[in-house]
């Protein structure tokens, strides 16, 4: 099967088709969606609080959506993949509007948490569906510079959500950081209606339905046994070791359903492409790192150099920064010289460097210093980021490309879930045992003073602001040199992947001479 997009008028090669730059729009935004729900949607958490009266599930409004979202996710890749992206990209943007409005409107807490599992079911697809298209309609030779643009927005999105959530709450209320939704996603759906032109397919096997149900209950067991464990629940206790249990047993079931499913959810196949199991390790890494750098770098920024809880998002800028302008570049030069293993190596070993130059902050450092620090994170990141879904699509057949694209995400996803908590856990110990180490008054000071912004912490006495900040310090010390271990692994296991030819690359060289239509098409063989 083989998908062209076309424009009528020119047949250079450098011009960009103009169905394929309209879908490549509705995709962004479809993108967007995803990114900036959960980033808006913080700025206004305590006003949503203080009217739905919820602090006590506060935490739920976040974790329903992400559960929501992690065990939606492969599924999402597997319908694409049997009965048409299309319209199961179509699909996962109106399960998400739908979950976008009743979340506006609700007027209870338990409400709110509802629905926002609804919106996660959805977000489950958008990434996934998005990445996947661009798989069908974009030669692999070409991918690496349109993944890469639409990479630098998503870093752009990551700044500017939080400054968003805090203007839309602040002059329109908490709710239309739902409601913003529903015409950015009318808008898509319009876009992928009349422009995006893929075949249709109608799968003979029928679903997978307890290889799904499995596969979503072992996700759903990690996610909340990460989330939970080493602090609403200790790590020993029952709750948490009943869902390690369930995630051994319900993995081992998964396992033994998929490889005998006529039309398996996961397809075990996959994995037999090395290529595609390291950069799925490494997707998982990535993950680790990334959501664990970025959780911990605001809580240093606000407690230990005294930035407000605004200014840490703008400190937070040569992350993002460096991570677009390198998406772009890589995604050029990819297209240009079809290499990319390079990109992976070096992006591995920058993730690897920049937690550990984070990791050597402590009280007196600059935010000159600190900001170097992370633009060296940034650009590993944005290496990673682009490199990681390209090997992965490129390391399966066409018809498995929805499969590739969930399974990144989701290693991403589950990789980031299990960073946080371990990240979480570390950080709290350290902190305690640095206070304990100063004796018992300060150590009780941290106990009541460990969530205080960078206000309230500067009215606290001198010798127990100082201590804390110290303590902080110490633990995003030991956060880091986790993370930078981790990218140790990812590092290695980067240096086995093999570089092999793009897909399309050949048709790419002679496309110039090839006749072009009016407008978007597919021609199946």
């Amino acid at each position: 099967m083989q998908y062209e997009l076309a424009e009528s008028g020119t047949s250079s090669s450098s011009q960009q088709p103009r169905g394929l730059r309209v879908s490549l729009v509705a995709l962004l935004i479809a993108m967007l969606l995803a990114t900036l729900d959960n980033l808006i949607l913080g700025a206004a958490m305590p006003t949503i609080v203080g009217e739905l009266d919820g602090l006590d599930h506060l935490s739920w409004v976040v974790t329903a959506y992400a559960l929501a979202t992690a065990a939606a996710t492969p599924i999402w890749g597997k319908l694409g993949d049997m009965y048409g992206r299309k319209a199961v990209f179509l699909a996962a943007i109106g399960v998400f509007l739908l979950g976008s409005a009743l979340a506006g409107a609700s007027q209870t807490m338990e409400q709110l948490i509802a629905f926002r599992a609804v919106q996660g079911l959805g977000a489950g697809g958008l990434m996934v569906g998005a990445f996947a298209i661009i798989g069908d309609i974009v030669p692999g030779r070409e991918r690496g510079r349109y993944q890469g643009m639409m990479s630098a927005v998503m870093g752009l999105a990551m700044v500017a959500g939080p400054l968003a959530g805090g203007l839309i709450t602040d002059h329109l209320g908490w709710r239309w950081c739902f409601y913003i939704n529903l015409p950015l996603g009318g808008v898509a759906i319009c876009m992928v209606i009349a422009v995006l032109r893929l075949p249709k397919k109608r799968a003979q096997a029928r679903i997978d339905y307890l290889g799904a149900i499995l596969l979503a209950a072992t996700i759903s067991s990690l996610v909340l046994m990460t989330t939970w464990g080493g602090g609403q629940y200790s790590w020993g206790s029952v709750q948490i070791l009943g869902l390690g249990a369930l995630i051994l047993v319900g993995g081992v079931l998964f396992v033994l359903v998929e490889r005998r499913a006529a039309e398996p959810v996961l397809p075990l196949a996959v994995f037999r492409n090395s290529n595609f199991s390291l950069i799925t390790a490494v997707g998982f890494l990535l993950g680790f790192v990334q959501l664990g750098a970025l959780t911990f770098l605001p809580l240093f920024l606000q407690t230990v150099q005294g930035a407000s809880a605004t200014n840490s998002g703008f400190l937070l800028f040569p992350v993002f920064g460096s991570m677009m302008v390198v998406n772009v570049i890589a995604g050029r030069v990819t297209t240009q010289t079809g290499k990319y293993k390079i990109f992976l190596v070096v992006g591995s070993a920058l993730v690897c460097l920049g937690p550990f130059l984070l990791a050597q902050m402590d009280t007196g450092t600059s935010r000159v210093t600190s900001g170097v620090f992370m633009a060296v994170l940034g650009l590993g990141m944005g290496l990673l980021m682009q490199s990681v879904m390209l090997v992965a699509l490129e390391s399966v057949e066409k018809k498995d490309l929805g499969v590739a694209s969930s399974t990144a995400t989701l290693s991403r996803t589950i990789g980031g879930s299990i960073g946080v908590a371990i990240m979480g856990a570390l950080f709290t110990r350290q902190v305690q045992d640095s206070m304990a180490g100063r004796g018992p008054e300060l150590s009780s000071a941290a106990g009541e003073n460990m969530r205080l912004d960078a206000a309230s912490l500067s009215r606290l006495p001198q010798d127990i602001r100082s201590a804390y900040e110290s303590a902080v310090a110490s633990g995003t010390h030991q956060t880091f040199l986790l993370g930078a271990a981790a990218a140790l692994v990812a590092f290695a296991a980067s240096c086995f992947v093999r570089e092999v030819p793009l897909r399309g690359a050949e048709e790419q060289e002679n496309s110039a001479a090839a006749p072009r239509g009016d407008q978007a098409r597919v021609d199946e063989e």
